[in-house]
């Protein structure tokens, strides 16, 4: 009966050890994110993707978190461009679970579509483990710049979407009223 005491009590010492040293190993360990998005033209300037949306190769990115008590800058990234499909990726090391950070649209190598949409001009990303995310791959929501004028064909797709009507004379689109 002593030994079946003493072996209980060495399981139980044996497994405390180790979930301690794990969870102050894993705090201590620097963690490696990777922040993955997409920038796209804004092309029937409605700030939300339509399938005449085109993705924006060159476009520049760039990933900045800041305390969440004095606004501080925790991390900033450097410039990232997008690749032929714009597409990006952020390689980001620690874990930053007392910031806000987020992916912010920097520039348009396109003159026709520079503006950047209100909407989609950053995107927030959690850079943490202790609030529940497991893995090392975060997603960013799409990042879009607004081209200076939509498409003609814009028309006819958010309408076949039931959303808005273009006013020819500004460019602009404006909600329909047959909604």
């Amino acid at each position: 009966m002593a030994n079946i005491s003493i072996i209980a009590l060495l399981c139980f010492t044996i497994c405390v050890s180790s979930s301690l040293n794990y969870s102050h190993g894993a705090a201590e360990e620097k963690m490696q994110y990777m922040v993955v998005g997409h920038v796209y033209c804004d092309t029937c300037r409605v700030e939300f993707e339509t399938k005449l949306s085109e993705p924006i190769s060159g476009a520049v990115v760039k990933l900045e978190c800041r305390n969440r008590t004095d606004e501080a800058i925790t991390f900033q990234s450097q410039e990232i461009v997008a690749d032929n499909f714009g597409d990006y990726h952020i390689i980001v090391e620690g874990d930053y679970e007392e910031s806000d950070c987020d992916v912010a649209l920097v520039r348009s190598p396109r003159a026709d579509c520079s503006d950047p949409t209100e909407a989609w001009r950053k995107s927030r990303v959690v850079l943490t483990t202790f609030d529940g995310l497991s893995g090392k791959l975060r997603f960013a929501n799409n990042l879009g710049f607004k081209k200076d004028k939509a498409l003609p064909q814009c028309t006819r797709i958010l309408q076949e979407m039931g959303y808005y009507e273009l006013s020819q004379e500004s460019g602009e689109l404006s909600h329909s009223s047959e909604l």
